[in-house]
């Protein structure tokens, strides 16, 4: 597709965070079962929720502006899952494994944020209001998932640091 204007820049956006989304349907619960601990397992089910409502929101903003969310694959978010999956591969203490998941997790947070903050600023120079309204519920989302894994990460890392 060509982009000529800001409206096909927003269509590119929208594709792009929803085969990021969908990416992650499929890698939360693998990162999921890898995780150790109790909180972080519950978290991320908890963030797969909202995933599957994010990729929901997506599809009724691409209703909005009448265009199909499919078509497109998310190259950097395959990468960051890629490099997520590395994690899961290896062998360690659990804490630190729990640690360099939330690493991972805490990347694939920041990418998301980055794609929905440029998604809701062209939606809103475009009067898309209703698109705006949806994008920011998700990104609200990913800013509270983000929170929730540093405060995790602020419980785990001074006693994994003293087993070490």
């Amino acid at each position: 597709m060509a982009m000529n204007t800001v409206e096909d820049l927003l269509t590119e956006e929208i594709k792009d965070l929803y085969s990021a989304e969908k990416q992650l349907t499929k890698a939360i619960p693998k990162m999921a079962k890898g995780a150790s601990d109790a909180s972080l397992k519950e978290a991320l089910q908890a963030h797969l929720e909202e995933t599957k409502n994010q990729v929901t929101r997506l599809e009724e903003a691409a209703t909005i502006l009448g265009i199909k969310p499919s078509g497109k694959k998310c190259m950097g978010m395959e990468g960051v899952v890629s490099e997520g999956a590395e994690v899961l591969e290896e062998d360690g203490e659990d804490q630190t494994l729990d640690l360099a998941i939330i690493g991972a997790a805490s990347r694939v947070e920041h990418y998301e944020m980055a794609g929905y903050m440029t998604a809701i600023s062209l939606a809103e120079q475009l009067g898309h209001s209703d698109v705006v309204k949806l994008l920011q519920a998700s990104l609200r989302e990913e800013e509270n998932a983000e929170k929730l894994l540093r405060k995790l990460a602020g419980q785990m890392l001074p006693e994994a640091a003293a087993a070490a």
